[in-house]
């Protein structure tokens, strides 16, 4: 699972509640502006690392409805933000990884599709290649100088929050952990180490360290994380 910063992960921080109330420790990089161009691969986990969308069977994903959501949520997010790519991606029971690429410009139709064997939930995607329409109204695009990865994140976290809670019926329970895991993509050798990653994901599922039952859950060594180049 990926985290912000070339040192060791540490944990997820939840709000203290005793007073003085301490300032939240940041993971992500202090001083770096995830608003520039660039490419990022993110992991974003459920509270509580509940399997909320879908199972493992056989190497492979096998998303619910929940998953289906998670999914099209994040294939529709060039619609938001015009400037934002998505790359390769998987959604696994409790968990998801993708590459978000923030661009300069807006991402515009008619670029060539990637070609791809995976199954939708782990493939390789450009923006043009999407296929789900939106029901309900819309929101306007961000304009690109609010845009930041955090921007993004949060933004995906609240849709599919909001119509997951609206399948289940339960108004305001927490889908997700509060914060988010992210690393700098800085070259293509880890590009492709983190694509070649996502698509494992599912093979490694009874190892991963997010899976409740049965997995080892301490950090795995540098050389088993494909973005330690």
């Amino acid at each position: 699972m990926a985290h912000d910063s070339d040192t060791d992960r540490g944990p997820m921080v939840g709000a203290v509640r005793e007073p003085p109330l301490p300032r939240r420790r940041s993971i992500r990089l202090p001083g770096y502006d995830y608003s520039q161009a660039g490419a990022y691969f993110v992991t974003i986990v459920t509270q509580d690392r509940a399997c909320l969308f879908g199972d493992v069977v056989d190497s492979k994903v096998r998303l619910n409805t929940a998953g289906d959501m998670i999914e099209k949520c994040w294939l529709e997010l060039n619609r938001k933000f015009p400037i934002v790519e998505m790359d390769q991606y998987v959604v696994m029971p409790n968990h998801f990884h993708g590459i978000v690429v923030i661009t300069s410009e807006p991402v515009g139709a008619g670029s060539p599709r990637p070609k791809s064997d995976t199954p939708p939930h782990t493939r390789d995607i450009t923006p043009d290649s999407h296929t789900a329409t939106t029901s309900g109204a819309e929101t306007a695009p961000l304009p690109s100088r609010q845009l930041s990865l955090g921007s993004v994140v949060a933004y995906l976290k609240y849709q599919t929050t909001k119509q997951i809670n609206e399948l289940r019926q339960t108004p305001g329970i927490t889908i997700w952990q509060r914060n988010y895991y992210e690393h700098i993509i800085r070259n293509e050798e880890s590009l492709n180490r983190i694509r070649e990653y996502t698509v494992n994901n599912p093979i490694q599922w009874d190892l991963d360290r997010e899976n409740p039952v049965g997995a080892v859950h301490e950090s795995p060594p540098q050389n088993k994380e494909p973005w330690r180049i």
